[in-house]
This record gives C-alpha cells, structure tokens and sequence, in this order.
C-alpha cells in the first residue's frame, strides 16, 4: 500500500483521536474542534495506531508520517497510563470548577430561590423600618430583646454573642447553618413545597431582625457583624434552596422519564450541588466564629473584607471551571 492511500485511509482516526487529546488536555480548554471519538472508543484505537505505527516504519513511509504517530502514541500513551491524581486533588477541583459549574447550569432553579429568598429579605427590612410594630408580629418580646442584647453598640467585646468561646461558637455555627441548609434541599420531597417556605421564611426572619436592629439604632453592630459571613452562608441557602426545588419538580413533571428515575436523576444533582453548599457553610461558620464577632476592627476593615469575600464568591460561581474539560 502506498504511503498517500494508507493517509487516506486511517487520517480520519487520526484527527478524530488527536482532537480527543487536546479536549482532554487541560492546557488546552479551548480545543476549536469537537471529537467524534467516546471515552470508551479510546483503548481500541489506542490499539489500532500502534498497529499503524509500526506498519508505517516497517515500510518506510515519510519520517514526518512516523513522527505524526509517534507523537499521537506517546501523547495517548501518556493519558491513559498517567498515575490518578490524589483524592484531595480531586476534592480541590471539584469544588474550584465541577460545583460553581454545576450551580450556572441549574441557573434557572437557583434563579427563582434566590427570589424567593431575597425578595422576602429585602421587603420586611423596607417593612419594619417604615412600620417598627411589624417585627413583634414575627418574634416575641423576649426574642427581639436578646437580639438587642447581642447587637448592643455599648457592647465593645464581642459582636453577635454574649456568650461562648469563638471555637465553641464555630461548632454551633455549623450544626445551625448545615441545618437550614439540608432542610432547604431535603423538603424538596414534599412537591417543592418544602423548599418554598424555608427560603421564604428565613428571608422573613432575617430581613425582620435586619430591619428591627437598624430601625432602633444597632444596625452598624449587626452590619458589621453579618457583612462577613454573609456571601457564603445566604448564597448557600438559596443553592440549597434551588437543588431542593429541582428535587421536587422533578416529581411534579417527570417529562418522558419515570417519576423514580426522574427523581434519581435530580438526587444526583443536588447530591452534588449540596457537597458544595456544605463547603461553603463550613467556610461561613469559621468566618462567623472567628472573624466576625471581632469588635474592635475598623469598619473599614469589616465592610472591606466583607465586600471582597461577596465578590469573590460571586466570582468563583460565576467564572469557575468555564471552559473546563471533562477528561476520562
């Protein structure tokens, strides 16, 4: 066979392998070219062009012909065979890309949760500063007032607590947080109700005692004390929140799946989605424990710290793992 008809014959396999390799190579994300070729066809043409390889030296084709598949050998060889990278390496990056990834393509759901939760938020602080009498409509006299305690500005040791040591505090935090949190997403089973009222009621709650603390003049210790912990925490409710609707939905509108398989399908995906929410509670509550409550650093200190932790979580949702390449 001559040089130009064995090309002609297997240059296809070649390309369509070469272009696999560059998707699958993360120093090259923006491959121009999708690949034909599935994961699982890999092995066998793996195969097939060490076959071709040494045809093609046997015969003497071109040195640029044998370097060609030398090349693509090597670079195959090296892929299939390279050593799997390290379990925490594996953590890293799905936390740095797969999750932030994972919460763009659930835009929609994570869209109507945070409506859901903001919107309440924002409407009963407007509320209780224009009527203050609102806030004893959702907390009692006592609540209200522990409140007042904890945010006090004559209070210039801790803020947001009278009491507990801050590594005593990071594990209350957390139990708090992971609560709310897998309630959001776990009430998703009762038809997407669930999910609903926990977001609705925490933006009340929240927003009420926001609203109540800055009506009556504690707002700068209150603010100063949230401003931190806020990005991850509230952010986290609503993907929690938005994963537990998907759930929920999910059994509603099956489409052409079964209501169990469709149901699976949605588990899996906010098993993922609540993997990342629980990183990002746990980061929440060491913020909480051991940043926020500091009360003698300057606000601009507090509100610029805490302006560049919302950017940052911001960023890493809305940017991390783009353009990321899923290799086998």
């Amino acid at each position: 066979m001559r040089q130009d008809q064995f090309i002609a014959r297997h240059d296809a396999d070649w390309i369509a392998l070469a272009t696999w390799l560059d998707q699958a190579d993360r120093r090259k994300r923006d491959a121009a070219a999708e690949s034909s070729l599935r994961d699982s066809d890999v092995p066998q043409r793996y195969r097939r062009l060490c076959q071709q390889l040494a045809l093609a030296r046997k015969r003497g084709y071109s040195p640029m012909l044998i370097e060609r598949l030398a090349q693509l050998v090597e670079r195959t060889h090296t892929l299939m065979y390279r050593p799997p990278n390290p379990r925490w390496w594996r953590a890293i990056a799905f936390i740095a890309s797969e999750f932030p990834a994972e919460v763009r393509a659930q835009w929609g759901w994570m869209l109507a949760s945070g409506l859901l939760f903001f919107g309440p938020f924002f409407a009963m602080i407007a509320a209780v500063l224009w009527q203050p009498e609102l806030a004893h409509s959702v907390f009692d006299i006592e609540y209200l007032s522990r409140m007042e305690q904890m945010y006090d500005p004559a209070d210039t040791d801790r803020l947001g607590r009278d009491s507990g040591t801050d590594l005593m505090m990071f594990g209350h935090y957390i139990m708090n947080n992971i609560s709310i949190g897998f309630r959001s997403f776990a009430s998703g089973l009762l038809v997407g109700i669930g999910p609903v009222y926990v977001l609705g009621s925490n933006g009340v709650a929240i927003g009420t005692v926001a609203g109540h603390l800055t009506g009556i003049g504690y707002g700068a210790p209150f603010w100063r004390f949230v401003v931190g912990h806020s990005a991850p925490e509230l952010l986290a409710i609503v993907i929690s929140g938005g994963a537990g609707m998907r759930l929920g939905f999910s059994l509603i509108a099956p489409g052409q799946l079964t209501r169990v398989a469709a149901l699976l399908a949605a588990g899996r995906i906010g098993a993922r989605l609540i993997l990342g929410v629980f990183v990002m509670l746990l980061a929440a509550a060491f913020i909480e424990a051991f940043w926020s409550s500091i009360a003698s650093l300057p606000d601009v200190v507090k509100y610029g710290s805490g302006g560049a932790i919302w950017l940052f979580v911001l960023g890493w949702l809305g940017f991390g793992g783009r353009g990321r390449v899923h290799a086998s």
